[in-house]
């Protein structure tokens, strides 16, 4: 009994199997051709967008005579086609007189509206009504397009007396105003859209015109940063080679001169040449190295500054030039660029007296920081009238007035009254110069 009463409800469910299996791959095959279908839609309609992105470009490259001409060939076709051969002369003379002036139009817009506006009162005068009557809305519009506000008056004012003198004389009677109303909108509609392709042609051409102007002006400026930021770099490699290679022969000098009095003050002043070289090579490197950015030196070197004044005094004397630092407030706060263009002012100017006056010279300077000024004053025991051909020269003394100027301050370098030889400037921490130095 169970076996038996078993079967029909296993066919029941081979049944459902077998339907359940069909109906998986009708949905398959479904599946499958909707998305084939769907495959070449898109190939379809990719190949129609391309097809009529390469129309549009080959019609783009046909000359605009091409376009113009396209008209009147329309019209004339028109007219020869319809008309009856006994009105076929009279028609066809006054649809060229009408349509072909549209050919120049673009060079003479408002001669080809001339004649083509001669042309329809002639029209007018025969009699005969023609569809070339739409050639005096192109023309309207291309005067428009192509003239001023006042020919754009003229012309539509044109337009519209013929337009009323047609309507006069065709329209039928008690039907006047609904041609005159529907005639007059077409003439306006044609010389706003003139007059909005002008405008807009003018606004893109400003546009144009500014952009060039701008990039012009982007140029200019990037010449300029490009001028300033040599000029930067001549200063800086100016101070630091002038100011080393001093040192240096000085003490090659000394080192020479007691070599054989005094070996080891020699041997001094030649391992002092050797550490002058490889700050003179730190200095540059890191100078350099600001203009990249993946250059490390320049993260471990710092700018020197006020607090490295000392080390400079030590070898200035090192080099035969004694000298003292005296600075007067706290310096903490004045900006690392303005510390270097003190430190820069200091070792032009100690370079100058190192170089240009005699043995037995003695420096001292004087930092006064306060808080919006740093004065600087460096000065020295030289003889007050220098020695022959002793006048500092060269880049130094405009390279310090340009480091001076970046911070608003004046440089004045000169013989003292008591003698010797002095450098005066005061810088302006609040003069916007952090950025120029």
């Amino acid at each position: 009994m169970t076996e038996a009463a078993a079967e029909p409800g296993d066919a029941h469910r081979g049944r459902v199997r077998v339907r359940g299996r069909v109906w998986v791959l009708a949905r398959v095959r479904w599946a499958g051709t909707t998305s084939r279908l769907t495959r070449y839609a898109d190939l379809a309609s990719a190949r129609a967008a391309r097809l009529v992105t390469a129309a549009g470009r080959r019609s783009s490259r046909l000359p605009p005579v091409v376009w113009d001409s396209l008209l009147p060939t329309l019209l004339l076709l028109n007219i020869i086609t319809t008309r009856a051969p006994h009105e076929l002369p009279v028609a066809v003379a006054l649809t060229a007189a009408l349509a072909l002036p549209l050919v120049w139009r673009r060079r003479a817009p408002l001669t080809v509206f001339g004649v083509v506006a001669a042309a329809a009162f002639v029209q007018w005068l025969a009699g005969v009504q023609l569809p070339a009557d739409v050639c005096l809305l192109v023309a309207l519009y291309t005067a428009a397009a192509n003239s001023g506000r006042r020919g754009t008056l003229v012309t539509g004012a044109v337009v519209e007396a013929g337009a009323l003198l047609a309507c006069l004389r065709w329209a039928t009677e008690g039907a006047f105003l609904t041609p005159f109303v529907a005639v007059t909108a077409m003439v306006v509609a044609a010389a706003v859209l003139g007059v909005n392709v002008r405008t807009t042609r003018a606004y893109l051409a400003a546009l144009e015109e500014r952009a060039a102007r701008l990039e012009q002006q982007q140029e200019q400026q990037a010449r300029l940063a490009v001028a300033e930021e040599r000029t930067r770099i001549t200063r800086e490699m100016h101070d630091i080679v002038t100011h080393n290679l001093s040192v240096m022969v000085a003490l090659t000098d000394a080192a020479v001169y007691a070599q054989h009095r005094s070996p080891d003050k020699a041997t001094t002043a030649m391992l002092q040449i050797s550490e002058t070289g490889r700050q003179a090579l730190t200095d540059m490197r890191r100078s350099l190295g600001i203009l990249r950015t993946d250059e490390p030196d320049a993260e471990r070197h710092p700018l020197p500054g006020i607090a490295q004044l000392e080390a400079l005094a030590d070898q200035m004397c090192a080099a035969g030039l004694p000298t003292r630092i005296e600075v007067q407030g706290v310096h903490t706060h004045i900006p690392t660029t303005a510390q270097l263009t003190v430190y820069r002012l200091v070792q032009e100017a100690l370079t100058n007296t190192l170089k240009h006056t005699p043995a037995g010279t003695r420096a001292k300077v004087r930092i006064r920081c306060s808080t919006g000024t740093v004065t600087v004053d460096v000065t020295d025991s030289g003889p007050r009238p220098p020695l022959p051909g002793a006048t500092p020269s060269g880049h130094g003394i405009p390279g310090m007035r340009e480091r001076a100027a970046a911070y608003g301050g004046t440089l004045r370098a000169g013989p003292l009254p008591g003698g010797g030889w002095g450098v005066h400037t005061r810088l302006l921490l609040d003069s916007g110069g952090a950025a120029s130095a």
